[in-house]
């Protein structure tokens, strides 16, 4: 049997009891470390699940699925992903691989970002798409995440933002070299990625347009939600780019139509009272 077992936000102790009975079962146990990060470091999820943990890397989920899934057919293998198994990134081919292999699969749920986010009062029913923010790059701009969010707040949704993470990256020069020497890991904060934000804004705003958002418009910045140290700040786009979270992870809100509970709501975590005074800063229902 494989399983797909999420591990939740927070610490070791946030996986559920019938994924921690699932992983102490289990002769092999896969961390997959790209696309998340827990609180906590793998010693500490060893400890706790009495299991050593292999490190699953992209180019190994990606590239060397077969191996992950080696003797799966005949012994239970577990595949540990922080959040939910299937909430920020789908993991649909390891699972495609395993039925084609004629391997059992079983997926154990857990709270992801896209549930957690309800934490700052915002009602999960009223978001629209959610989009992803890159880090940018000298020669390499794009605005596509943008528009969904214009698109979202047109319609009157809320936009979950997730954050751009870089681990085991490499350089253009060391890739086409063929060198495995790799960037150290970088986190995107809320702070940079209201500032591509205002960027596309300014830029827009110079070309004539009136974009949707505006610096005024009320968001919502998140960090290491479901740990012990979470914290939430709401205010204006142009406040989340100098708000402080402290570490990593963050992930960024922009509001669309907010009823009056969800404003009262965000006025708890207000950077500035005075940012929801203003009655062009947000709309209600």
């Amino acid at each position: 049997m494989l399983y797909l077992v999420g591990l939740g936000l927070g610490d070791a102790k946030d996986i559920t009891v019938k994924g921690l009975e699932a992983v102490r079962r289990c002769r092999r146990v896969y961390l997959e470390a790209y696309t998340s990060v827990l609180t906590v470091g793998k010693e500490a999820l060893e400890e706790f699940y009495g299991k050593e943990l292999i490190l699953a890397d992209r180019e190994m989920v990606e590239q060397e699925a077969d191996s992950l899934l080696k003797e799966a057919d005949v012994c239970d293998v577990a595949f540990l992903v922080v959040g939910d198994p299937f909430g920020a990134t789908t993991h649909s081919d390891l699972v495609l691989r395993a039925v084609k292999l004629g391997i059992p699969y079983k997926v154990i749920h857990n709270a992801s970002i896209m549930n957690a986010v309800g934490c700052c009062g915002l009602q999960l029913y009223n978001f629209g798409e959610t989009v992803s923010i890159v880090f940018w790059t000298d020669t390499w701009k794009p605005e596509s995440f943008f528009d969904k969010i214009e698109k979202n707040r047109q319609n009157g949704m809320h936009t979950l933002c997730l954050l751009d993470i870089k681990v085991k990256e490499q350089s253009l020069e060391n890739l086409m070299k063929g060198r495995k020497i790799y960037e150290p890991p970088r986190y995107m904060s809320v702070n940079q990625a209201a500032e591509q934000l205002l960027a596309i804004i300014q830029n827009r705003t110079l070309q004539g347009e009136k974009p949707e958002i505006t610096e005024n418009t009320i968001c919502v910045a998140l960090a290491r939600v479901g740990a012990l140290d979470e914290k939430i700040a709401s205010g204006t786009l142009q406040q989340m780019s100098t708000v402080e979270l402290g570490a990593p992870l963050h992930s960024l809100i922009v509001t669309g139509t907010m009823h009056p509970l969800e404003l009262e709501m965000l006025k708890l975590f207000s950077v500035d009272s005075s940012s929801f005074e203003n009655n062009a800063c947000q709309r209600t229902t």
